[in-house]
């Protein structure tokens, strides 16, 4: 497998479930200050311009929330997913609240152009940005982590992901020790040899 990767993006939680599952990969990574992401080369790939974009034998897959539990899959022995059908339905729901508000949340600091296209817009939905990520991660902290990981007891490619969204925090204006028990998840997966890997890539 390949994995079209940046720095600082979402497929950050793609990359630390591929170290998890010990699967064979290679990464490739786009410079999006030099917009490589937008190279013709990258979106005869993958139209959308965006990352994370895995590349398997089966065709290419995008959506962060589609490719962890794709990945996991490969891998049963890690289990890095629910068994219990309902459990993995509430999985879903949390990474799928992630890609659909809290990151959407934070795009609104820099890529203001995907929903306005006037300065005075873009300096509106920038200063709103610490306020709803904070009101994000409050209800994430109340509702979903149940501690240690999000799903209790065991560790599933949704903590890959919240920790990815947390890391974003600072670069918000939001101290994550504002929410403790985000900050005890963020410190766990930090202690992580998966995370250190892709910490250090």
């Amino acid at each position: 497998m390949e994995l079209f990767y940046a720095k600082g993006t979402v497929a950050m939680a793609v990359l630390i479930t591929l170290y998890e599952t010990g699967l064979p990969f290679k990464t490739t990574t786009l410079d999006f200050s030099k917009t490589e992401q937008r190279s013709l080369d990258y979106l005869s790939r993958n139209p959308k311009g965006r990352v994370p974009a895995l590349v398997t034998e089966n065709g290419i897959l995008t959506e962060t929330p589609a490719i962890l539990p794709y990945v996991a899959g490969l891998a049963p022995d890690a289990k890095l997913l629910p068994s219990d059908p309902f459990e993995l339905a509430q999985m879903n729901a949390f990474t799928s609240y992630l890609a659909s508000t809290a990151h959407v949340n934070h795009a609104h600091r820099m890529r203001g152009a995907r929903w306005a296209d006037e300065q005075s817009s873009f300096d509106d939905m920038a200063q709103k940005v610490p306020q709803n990520m904070r009101d994000t991660f409050a209800y994430i902290q109340s509702e979903c982590l149940r501690g240690p990981w999000v799903m209790g007891d065991q560790y599933t490619v949704a903590d890959a992901y919240l920790f990815t969204v947390a890391s974003w925090l600072e670069g918000d204006s939001v101290n994550v020790a504002e929410f403790p028990a985000i900050k005890a998840h963020y410190d766990a997966m930090k202690a992580r040899e998966a995370v250190q890997k892709a910490l250090a890539y």
